[in-house]
């Protein structure tokens, strides 16, 4: 019998110029609002793989894994059902920067400022900076 359970996907925080990177959603959930890269991870996909194939389908920019932030498993993080995200600090290698896929924009967030962002980002970004 096939187990049920939560997705899995990936969300990255990405400095460029000192500035935390994220995409405008260009669907829904959270249509038009800010977003850390990332998205699902698919099946046979290392998440550290996932999180770099993401962040060059969504940003065009080259990056690799600098370390591991944490797992965020809320189950009502996503109102698309239950999904757990691995979230990753990412180092640029290089590219630049363009909005692709799922991103309608790119934006360069303060990292000191805190701004409404969807799903459960804006903490992320907080526990990110220590707060």
């Amino acid at each position: 019998m096939p187990r049920e359970g939560p997705s899995v996907t990936v969300d990255a925080i990405l400095l460029y110029d000192g500035r935390i990177l994220a995409v405008i959603r260009r669907s829904e959930p959270f249509r038009g609002m800010p977003a850390l890269p990332g998205g699902f991870v698919e099946l046979g996909e290392r998440c550290e793989d996932a999180i770099v194939r993401e962040v060059r389908e969504e940003t065009g920019l080259e990056a690799r894994v600098r370390r591991l932030l944490g797992v965020y498993s809320d189950p009502g993080r996503d109102p698309r059902g239950p999904v757990v995200s691995v979230v990753f600090e990412l180092e640029r290698l290089g590219g630049e920067p363009h909005a692709g896929s799922d991103a309608a924009n790119l934006v360069f967030l303060d990292p000191d400022e805190s701004v409404p962002m969807a799903f459960d980002h804006a903490r992320i970004v907080a526990d990110w900076r220590g707060r």
